[in-house]
């Protein structure tokens, strides 16, 4: 068993940043991740709003920077899921694959998970080639991936990958609900093509290494060719870890300052960076504050 002051769950922005200032604070933290820090931010293909880099950065790169500030002042990191989280009614308990940790304040900036296509959608000898993470892909030459979806991360998805691949979106739409200047650089690029009022129907193994989609455009059956399918369809937070006791009772938790919800998690629409960031500030000076008041 493991003993800490602070359990934070997910190593995106507002985890590393919790991460950070409670490590410079002094107080007792580990920051449990399963996969690679960074989060999403790693998906994005080039952050613009983040004060500080006027030119731009990736989201790669950023990731990268946070990811070793955070290791260079010294936050605990423990490489596990997190696959249940209890309230005895004094601590919370973290069971993860390989241990318990327990701990009096909890931050949770597990994120967001993909919304997946609908049952169905997907044939089960496709699967294999359906992805929803930009990150995901196996893309080891170039390939022709069709992206469903209409929002900024479809259309980010899409300039992340049209400098080495042949790229189509589809969207149910009339018009695409991303930022008008990521539009803007799509349209530019010869290795986009977009294709409104789209909706994609199957997905099928096409038996010569590739796959087949089944479209309808305006009452209207299509098939295209891909290698891959990246699904940008929408996201939802990531809780399922939490035990319904403990759900019931989250809102009392969060007004007593023992629980946090921090970052993508429950920011809705105002899913940034920067947000995010402020977030992780925010919650780890709250807890420095809330331990300082039951030392006095």
């Amino acid at each position: 068993m493991i003993y800490r002051t602070v359990g934070i769950i997910g190593a995106g922005p507002s985890g590393i940043t919790a991460g950070i200032q409670l490590t410079r604070y002094g107080i007792s933290a580990v920051l449990i991740e399963g996969k690679c820090p960074g989060g999403l931010l790693r998906n994005a293909n080039w952050v613009e709003n983040y004060p500080g880099y006027p030119g731009g950065i990736s989201g790669e790169e950023l990731a990268e920077l946070m990811t070793r500030q955070m290791e260079q002042i010294g936050v605990e990191v423990f490489a596990d899921t997190v696959q249940l989280i209890e309230w005895n009614g004094t601590e919370f308990i973290l069971s993860t694959r390989a241990a318990q940790i327990y701990c009096t304040q909890l931050i949770i900036a597990s994120g967001t998970k993909p919304i997946h296509l609908p049952e169905g959608v997907v044939h089960h000898s496709a699967k294999a080639a359906v992805f929803y993470e930009v990150t995901q892909l196996p893309c080891s030459h170039p390939a022709q991936i069709a992206i469903i979806g209409g929002g900024d991360a479809a259309f980010d998805y899409a300039l992340h990958l049209c400098p080495y691949h042949q790229v189509a979106i589809y969207h149910r739409g009339a018009k695409a609900r991303c930022l008008p200047l990521l539009w803007q650089r799509a349209t530019r690029s010869p290795a986009i093509q977009i294709h409104p009022l789209t909706q994609l129907v199957a997905v099928h193994d096409d038996g010569k290494g590739g796959l087949e989609l089944t479209l309808e455009r305006e009452g209207e059956r299509l098939i295209q060719k891909a290698d891959f399918v990246l699904a940008a369809i929408g996201r939802q937070p990531a809780l399922d870890f939490l035990s319904p006791a403990l759900f019931q009772q989250m809102h009392e938790l969060e007004r007593k300052n023992r629980c946090f919800r921090i970052g993508d998690v429950q920011n809705g629409f105002f899913r940034q960076t920067a947000i995010a960031v402020g977030d992780g500030m925010r919650a780890a000076m709250q807890i420095a504050q809330s331990l300082q008041e039951v030392t006095l």
